[in-house]
Formats: C-alpha cells, structure tokens, sequence
C-alpha cells in the first residue's frame, strides 16, 4: 500500500479536485493507497473539506496541526502515522504531477527503496530562479548531503526508511529531505516537468532563510570549520601587520611614501574589525548552541489536534448560519 500525503495549507479551493485526480489515477493504476490529509493551521474551510471527503473515503485519513509548522513538520507528522510499505508527497495544487507519483512507485515495486525526483526545468522567475539554482550549489560544496540538477523537495520512501524516522531522526529545525539523502541507500533520481500552476507560493522570503539556515546547519560542519579558518587567518594577518607596523615605525619614520600613519587609527581599524569577527563567530556557535538547546528540553517537533476537534469549525459555521 502506498501512503500518501497531501499537506493542506489554505488549500479549500483545490484540495477536492487533487483528491479526485489522484484516487482516480491510482484506482485506475491498481495501486493501493490511504491519502493523508493534515491541514497546517489553516484557518478557511480546509480542514473542513478534508473531513467531509474522510466520511466518504474509508482510505482518507483528515488530521490538523494545533498551528502553522511549515511542510517539512507536516511530512514528520504523517510519516510517524503512515500505514503504507512506502510514503511520498503530493503537493495540493499538483506541482508533482500524479503520473511521477507512479512511476516513483513502479520503480519501488521493482526494489528500490529512495526514489526522489528532480525538476528538469524550473521557471519561477529568474530571480527565484537564481537564489533557488544558487543555494543547491552551496549545499552541494559544503554539506554531506548532493541534491540532484535543479534540487528536490519530495521523495518516495520504504518502509525501511519510514521506520527510520519514526524511531531515530528528531524532526526539530532539519527538514525530510535533508534527512533522507543523510541516510543513502542509493536513491534514485528520476527527472520531471514541473507544470506551471497559477497558484501564488505560500512559501514566503521568512519562510525560506529559516529553512536554508536549518538545512545547512543540520547537515554541515562548515560554518564551524569555517571560524576555524577565519581564525587562523586573522593570526597570520595580525603577525604581518605587527611586523609591518614595526619596519614602518622604526625605518619608515612613522609613514609610508610621505603618508603619515598615526597609531589611533590603525587600532581603530584592527578593533572593529576583529570585534565584527569575533560576535560573527560566536553567532554561528551560538546558532549551534542554540539547536542543541532545543533538542535536550525534549519538546514535540509539532502537534497534531484531537480529531474531535475536528467539528469545531462546523459548530461555528452551524451557529453563524442560525444568526443569519
């Protein structure tokens, strides 16, 4: 059985129409499958919607998280709860298209236990574009984790792996997709075309740097090597500028081609500028420090409601309804 996941963020206008896509695909494929439904902290009809195509479809399973966590907590959530021999993702606006889905899960069928696809071809502008195209080479030279041409954010996992996660991997500030290229076992990257959807990312500018900063943290040691580096550095540059400093007092006169160069400010300038590195390097460990932190207070990664919160939002509807 395939377990699949269709995270819901403000999704009321398209979450039936993706639901009926892909029940009627992999009906038609003779795929068996559960669709999980786990609505982020939207505040629409959503969850709403989800719950009503649970009651017709025993194989719809409607969840909510108690706030917003992001994609990468919803896929932690639904991994831990999955039923299925193996597990992926659909976008709710289908920016994976149901027919990778398939053959994702030919490929398993046939022993493969990582599937990941990558886009072939991206257009969201060159700018994204760019900053996009920009990040995945960074994370490619300073990470232990290689994306694929063009990146990845989805993947079709075994159960092997998903027991993995449920028993091993903390979801706390690391994302699913780093920790599935982490594992190995030889995943297999199969290429697709994005199709262009007319749907505005929800994914803002905070969103994606918070990401960016967990995802390179979580899988690299640079940072930390790097203040290594820079330290290093900043020593043999003090030991040439105290030399410099001492020929030019001592046979130089105090200057250089007529140029007097008063003491003040050349500490000045070592002071700033060795003050900046200093609170630079101690940001970095404190970021380290910071995660470290997080994990030993031993707090949930997110939180998924009591189903029977579910009729919360019907009860309000009902009552604004007998008002009118």
């Amino acid at each position: 059985m395939l377990s699949l996941l269709i995270p819901s963020y403000y999704s009321g206008s398209r979450l039936q129409s993706t639901y009926s896509k892909v029940a009627k695909e992999l009906t038609e494929e003779k795929i068996p499958f559960e669709i999980i439904i786990i609505d982020d902290g939207s505040t629409d009809d959503s969850y709403a919607i989800a719950c009503d195509i649970e009651k017709k479809d025993h194989r719809v399973h409607a969840y909510r998280m108690s706030r917003n966590f992001t994609t990468h907590y919803v896929r932690f959530a639904a991994i831990n709860m999955c039923k299925g021999q193996c597990f992926t993702t659909i976008p709710d606006d289908m920016q994976l298209p149901i027919e990778t889905i398939i053959d994702m899960y030919r490929i398993w069928e046939q022993g493969q236990k990582v599937i990941v696809p990558y886009r072939a071809s991206r257009n969201d502008g060159k700018v994204n574009d760019f900053f996009s195209n920009l990040y995945y080479k960074i994370m490619n030279s300073i990470s232990e984790v290689k994306f694929p041409p063009g990146g990845a954010d989805g993947f079709l996992i075994d159960r092997e792996i998903i027991d993995i996660f449920k028993e091993r991997i903390s979801p706390l500030n690391t994302s699913t997709m780093i920790e599935v290229l982490r594992l190995g076992f030889n995943p297999s990257f199969i290429p697709y075309n994005r199709p262009t959807v007319k749907s505005k990312s929800r994914w803002t500018l905070k969103k994606k740097l918070r990401l960016a900063l967990d995802t390179v943290l979580a899988s690299s040691s640079f940072p930390i090597k790097f203040i290594v580096f820079i330290g290093l550095v900043s020593v043999v540059m003090s030991f040439f500028l105290v030399v410099s400093g001492i020929i030019i007092r001592v046979f130089l006169g105090g200057g250089i081609l007529g140029f007097s160069i008063p003491g003040w400010t050349t500490n000045f300038v070592l002071i700033t500028f060795f003050s900046g590195l200093i609170l630079f390097s101690l940001g970095i460990i404190a970021e380290y420090i910071w995660r470290i932190y997080e994990e030993v207070k031993n707090r949930p990664g997110y939180i998924i409601r009591n189903k029977n919160d579910r009729f919360t939002y019907e009860k309000k509807e009902a009552k604004k309804e007998e008002n009118r």
